[in-house]
Formats: C-alpha cells, structure tokens, sequence
C-alpha cells in the first residue's frame, strides 16, 4: 500500500483567476516520470473554484472524466450538446472518446470544490458519451467498463468498518473526514494505492466519506 498524502500534490491551477488545483499525480508542467498513473487512473485533481470561476471551453479525447462534487456546485456544458449542474451526491462521467470539448464553471455565489477523475480507456476511439447519476447510493458501485473500473462511495460513520474489494489494484481517495485503512490514518485529500488488496477494511476513525476505485485488467 502506497499512501500519498494532500499536501505531496502538485499544486497548479490559477489562484488569481479563482482557480485552485491540486493534482495527484504529473499533470501539465508538473512531469514525474514515476508518478504517471496508478492502474488506468491518470488524474485524481481536487478543484476549487471561487463564485464566478472556471475552465472555459477546452477539449478531450481518448479519456474517461469522472467528478464528484464535495460542496458548492459545478456547471458543464459540453460540444454534445449537455449542459447540467453537478451537486454533492451526483456522479458525473464524459467519455471523451473521439474527441469532445467542454466547459465547467462555478455560477453560484457560494464556493465549488470538486474531485475530478481521469481514467485511461482500454480501447480508444468511439463515440463521446455522457452519463449523471443523481444521489448515488454507497450500496450502488458505479462502473466505468470502458476503463475496467468500478467506483464505490462509502460514507462512513465514526467507528464504522467497511470492506475494500479485492482486487489487483484499488485506488482510496479520502473526500471528508479521516479513515483508518489498514493501520494508516488517512485524511481529507489522502489517498493509497493498494496492489493485490486482499482482506482491507476501512474504519471511520470520524465521520468521513471516501472513493474506492476497483480496477481489473479485463473490465470485468
């Protein structure tokens, strides 16, 4: 198990534009060759954007975007023609695919923060698509077949457990709160990157909720 903690991020992002990022792994300028990916994960950012900010219009390709709203509220619009609004509970996924551009802003008066996903497809090419999940339950695991992936949401209260599907690489990023995972504490914007994970569990060591990604070479 490889924990990384927030503040080993990189930080990028434009703080005078309202724009704050922190990324998980060689984004941009940040180039660390051996820190590219983790599986088919190839971006976990943790985005703030102050009333008003965002990213204006800019494009995608061969890529799985998923995101996932702590607080505030995101507005995307895309080149296929969707525009909605993204709130704590939604899970929002683009496939990229071919090629598609899109924008995402904070329009509300309140500040935005929001974890974005970028997973690697196994086969690239095909058409863009997209898919909202309102209020996803933690009993409902999302899939991402196209990436051999599966997201589980786990709010957890303090002192209670849950169990990490096995699987040859798992991926926990801490959203809120702190968790306990196989003897390390782990807090908000921490995150371990599990190989053969067999047997773990995560215990709220206080209310918290976290993201698990289960990645299979097959998709299955």
């Amino acid at each position: 198990m490889d924990v990384r903690r927030a503040d080993e991020r990189y930080r990028g992002g434009d703080p005078v534009a309202g724009v704050e990022s922190w990324h998980a792994f060689s984004f941009g300028p940040h180039f660390d060759p051996d820190n590219l990916r983790f599986g088919p994960l190839i971006a976990c950012n943790e985005e703030r954007l102050a009333p008003g900010a965002g990213f204006d219009e800019h494009p995608h390709s061969h890529t799985e975007i998923v995101t996932w709203v702590v607080e505030g509220e995101l507005t995307h619009r895309d080149s296929a023609g969707h525009e909605t609004r993204v709130r704590p509970g939604d899970v929002q996924r683009l496939s990229s695919a071919g090629g598609v551009r899109h924008v995402e802003r904070n329009d509300a008066d309140t500040p935005l923060t929001f974890v974005q996903m970028w997973l690697a497809p196994l086969d690239p090419g095909g058409d863009p698509a997209y898919e909202m999940v309102h209020g996803i339950a933690d009993s409902t695991p999302y899939a991402v077949p196209e990436a051999g992936a599966m997201l589980h949401v786990r709010r957890l209260a303090a002192g209670e457990r849950t169990a990490v599907p096995d699987a040859p690489h798992v991926y926990v990023h801490v959203v809120s709160g702190e968790v306990l995972l196989d003897g390390e504490r782990l807090g908000p914007g921490d995150a371990a990157r599990v190989t053969d994970a067999k047997d773990l569990e995560a215990e709220g060591a206080t209310d918290a909720e976290l993201l698990a990604w289960v990645f299979s070479p097959s998709g299955d």
